[in-house]
């Protein structure tokens, strides 16, 4: 693991939903499609970099105007 990698905070799929406004089941779809980069725990629950995110999110915003 690199700096950049232990200083960015990692969200669970309910915070991405709630950040963009749609459920944690499109979160999952997005994951599954590759729109976004998952980590898995070691329950096998999903993970998304915080950075990777707010990318993702200045881009829809972007777009959107």
């Amino acid at each position: 693991m690199s700096d950049t990698d232990a200083h960015d905070p990692l969200l669970t799929p309910a915070e991405v939903a709630a950040m963009f406004r749609v459920s944690p089941k499109t979160v999952t779809r997005w994951a599954r499609s590759g729109k976004l980069t998952a980590l898995r725990t070691l329950g096998g629950h999903r993970r998304f970099r915080s950075s990777e995110v707010r990318e993702l999110l200045a881009n829809v915003e972007i777009t959107e105007d």
